[in-house]
């Protein structure tokens, strides 16, 4: 499944569009690379999420099936404003 549908689809961001330009901006990176809005997400990836008041590393724990909202990740980390959140 594509990131930016995946980021939409498991909640992380509300609208595709919203996570699209988040990633076009540099905002999601995987062992240090950024990524494209069509990367192929998989199970066991670890991604930073970078948005506007936080940072969160995830970890993908599953692939949705269609457009079904569900859990598909767990947070391995979250900072916001250089503190940590957990």
């Amino acid at each position: 499944m594509r990131l930016d549908k995946f980021l939409k689809i498991s909640g992380i961001i509300r609208r595709r569009t919203v996570s699209q330009e988040v990633i076009e901006l540099g905002g999601v990176t995987k062992d240090g690379r950024t990524l494209k809005p069509s990367y192929e997400v998989k199970v066991g990836d670890l991604l930073t999420v970078r948005m506007k008041n936080e940072t969160v590393q995830i970890k993908i724990t599953a692939i949705p099936l269609g457009n079904v909202r569900g859990s598909y990740f767990e947070i391995v980390s979250q900072k916001a404003n250089g503190g940590e959140l957990d």
